[in-house]
C-alpha cells in the first residue's frame, strides 16, 4: 500500500516548530545605523544569509557586512574566500563575485584581499 502524507498533520507540526530565528546579534552589531541594522536583520537568520538581496542598496549593505569577515591587510586564496562565504550562504561564488564587483574585495594573481567597507573600531 502506498503511503499518503496528511497535509493537516504536517501543517500542525510546522506550526509547532520554533519560528524563524532572527539575526544573530553579532551580525547586526558594529558600525551600522539603526536603519542599516534593521535591514541586515531582515536578510539574516541566525548567522546565515537567508537570501541575497535583489535591490542594489540592500545587497551592498549585506556585502559590506560580509566584508567584515576579511581582515584588512591579509591575503586570501579563492578557496579560503569560498570557505568563509559558504558559512553564510550556499551560493558563495555569487557572493565572491559581488564582493569583487562592488569593491569590497580585490583580486590579483589568485589571491583576494579586503579593499572596502567600514572598519569596526570597537
Amino acid at each position: 500500500a502506498g503511503l499518503e502524507l496528511d497535509g493537516e498533520a504536517l501543517r500542525a507540526i510546522a506550526r509547532a516548530l520554533p519560528q524563524d530565528a532572527g539575526a544573530d546579534p553579532q551580525i547586526v552589531e558594529g558600525p551600522w545605523t539603526e536603519e542599516e541594522a534593521g535591514t541586515l536583520a531582515r536578510f539574516f537568520r541566525g548567522s546565515r544569509l537567508a537570501e541575497i538581496p535583489a535591490q542594489a542598496a540592500k545587497r551592498t549593505l549585506v556585502l559590506e557586512r560580509l566584508s567584515l569577515e576579511f581582515e584588512p591587510g591579509l591575503r586570501y586564496t579563492e578557496r579560503e574566500v569560498n570557505g568563509i562565504l559558504q558559512v553564510f550562504h550556499p551560493d558563495y561564488a555569487a557572493l565572491r563575485r559581488y564582493l569583487v564587483d562592488e569593491g569590497f574585495l580585490s583580486r590579483a594573481d589568485g589571491s583576494y584581499w579586503r579593499t572596502g567597507g567600514r572598519t569596526d573600531l570597537r
